[in-house]
């Protein structure tokens, strides 16, 4: 596509008052200076500029970058553009999703999204979409606010990732070898429906500071700490390691139980509350009460030969 061309694909998105930058002809990468090349003037006199600080919508500004000749592909700044772009993949040649995923037939980014919103009880609103090269999509919504979300690369579930702060896309009309990025949709942006604003915002702090209900409360200081610190293990725990993170705690926890420093309906209730958190932080890995009892058994039952007593170490 030649530079004539491009630039009205640029204008345009401009005019939606969405933030952009070049790209290298025919590639995905920036044609900005990096950090480590920063010349220091200029624009970077006072500190590097990248290309999220450099983004704009003045068409004079784009007029006279994507008007110099070269065939800059077009990127778009999602943070400052108030956008959450969720980029749904085709797998890779061989490539196939998590049993879970295969034996409902699902295969591709959008089917897995589609699941979720199913799940969620949700249906996804028509908004603003562009395909890609590769066959996949790129889905835009308007950002929600008063929270900054970030990338996400398969949180949601497999063959998903997600644009927002600190992130960009590659925008309709630009082209790489294999072929172009096309508007598929001209829909205005709908808003980040609440379930993935929901999924997508940032818990780590917030699930390791909060503390845990612990009943009943007349348990050593050494106990306590240990309910809620493998509560915030399991409750923080990344998409595909909820399992061997709820073992981990429940094995540990266990350990007490069988010492006889505390109770198993304690550990229970604890770890089942750290769990019930993640349908909504991680929706593509839902638990259910008797799976997690599952999990919580068997590694009860491997604990019940390790007892351990505070002061007194491992019971011979």
């Amino acid at each position: 596509m030649s530079a004539d061309q491009l630039l009205p694909w640029a204008l345009n998105l401009a005019e939606l008052g969405w933030r952009l930058f070049p790209l290298r002809p025919g590639t995905k990468r920036p044609a900005l200076h990096g950090h480590r090349q920063c010349p220091r003037t200029g624009i970077c006199r006072d500190g590097h500029q990248g290309w999220e600080q450099r983004a704009t919508a003045d068409p004079g500004r784009i007029r006279a970058c994507w008007s110099l000749g070269a065939r800059y592909n077009i990127g778009l700044a999602t943070g400052p553009s108030q956008l959450v772009v969720v980029d749904l993949d085709q797998p890779k040649p061989g490539e196939e999703l998590h049993d879970r995923w295969n034996t409902l037939g699902i295969r591709t980014g959008a089917e897995v999204l589609a699941a979720l919103a199913r799940r969620a009880g949700e249906t996804l609103p028509e908004t603003y979409t562009v395909t890609t090269p590769s066959g996949g999509t790129h889905l835009y919504f308007r950002a929600p606010a008063g929270v900054e979300l970030r990338n996400t690369a398969g949180e949601l579930g497999p063959l998903i990732d997600t644009r927002a702060h600190g992130g960009y896309v590659v925008a309709a009309g630009s082209v790489l070898p294999e072929g172009a990025y096309e508007l598929y949709d001209d829909t205005k942006p709908a808003e980040l429906p609440g379930w993935l604003v929901q999924a997508l915002a940032p818990r780590p702090s917030q699930a390791i500071s909060e503390p845990v209900e612990i009943a009943p409360v007349r348990h050593s200081a050494y106990v306590a700490a240990a309910l809620r610190a493998e509560a915030a293990h399991v409750a923080a725990a990344r998409s595909g390691r909820q399992n061997k993170t709820l073992f981990t705690a429940a094995l540990a926890l266990g350990r007490l139980v069988a010492g006889g420093e505390v109770d198993e309906t304690t550990v229970r209730q604890v770890l089942h509350q750290a769990m019930s958190r993640l349908p909504a932080t991680r929706p593509n890995d839902p638990w259910t009460p008797q799976q997690i009892d599952n999990t919580i058994d068997s590694a009860l039952r491997l604990a019940a030969s390790r007892p351990r007593r505070l002061g007194g170490g491992v019971a011979a």
